[in-house]
């Protein structure tokens, strides 16, 4: 217990999914999170049971970005991690993809994450440091081909942690940038894609956990548990690195 006591981190997405496992295990280890998402009621809720901070954000509006970060100046005076992790993955390849769903992706992906980091990082001079988390995925490792839009933009998030730790590193802020990449989790987000692509619907399954396990599908909480490590002074030799969270699918 205890391991980021005292750190203030702000989690995008938190109101359900990954964000919410982030949120839940980064408070249990006595930090003070500070949640955002888009849905306002699901995402106070669960800040009320957690014990966190709630501000309502699009991620894909900068405003909304000057906006989190004033608060968390104002009300803690410093930010120690962020963690970017909002985000959504419309079913499209390359031939059904169309400019509109590209251009939101990207929105909320790239555009959210550089805004992210770029507020974050200067916040975190103001106190001498601090971890960025962004969530990637292992679509940037092998692209997907009912991904288009999503696999580029988790490339692209993947290229840009790097170069913000070298540039962090290089200027001596004190701040580390990491990405992490999750294979399937039993999310929303993935249980919508194993009904639309596999025609499985986990959580009516007779026995859910069975089949998640059967098919390779993890827990939110694996992931949880390493952005937690990455938010820690346990990594604080950790940087421009990719965490892959996958049971191996990568490598077979």
């Amino acid at each position: 217990m205890d391991r980021v006591k005292g750190k203030i981190i702000v989690i995008t997405g938190a109101a359900s999914g990954l964000g919410l496992a982030d949120s839940r295990v980064l408070a249990r280890e006595g930090a003070q999170v500070v949640m955002t998402d888009i849905d306002p009621d699901a995402g106070q809720t669960h800040a009320n049971e957690i014990g966190a901070h709630f501000i309502t954000q699009d991620v894909s509006e900068e405003a909304s970005w000057r906006h989190v970060m004033n608060e968390v100046e104002s009300r803690f005076e410093r930010l120690d991690g962020l963690v970017n992790n909002a985000g959504i993955a419309p079913i499209a390849n390359i031939e059904d993809t169309t400019t509109d769903v590209w251009r939101r992706v990207m929105g909320i992906h790239l555009d959210a994450t550089f805004w992210g980091c770029k507020s974050a990082i200067a916040l975190m001079k103001k106190s001498g440091g601090g971890s960025i988390v962004n969530m990637s995925s292992t679509a940037a490792l092998i692209g997907l081909s009912p991904y288009l839009a999503y696999s580029a933009a988790k490339g692209g998030i993947r290229a840009m942690t790097k170069s913000i730790a070298i540039h962090c590193r290089s200027e001596g802020l004190g701040i580390r940038c990491n990405s992490v990449h999750p294979g399937s989790i039993s999310t929303p987000m993935v249980h919508k894609a194993l009904k639309s692509l596999m025609g499985t619907d986990l959580m009516a399954e007779e026995d859910p956990e069975k089949t998640r396990v059967a098919l390779g599908i993890g827990e939110p909480e694996d992931v949880a548990n390493m952005v937690l490590y990455l938010l820690s002074d346990e990594s604080k030799h950790v940087t421009g690195a990719e965490m892959v969270i996958d049971n191996g699918d990568t490598v077979i």
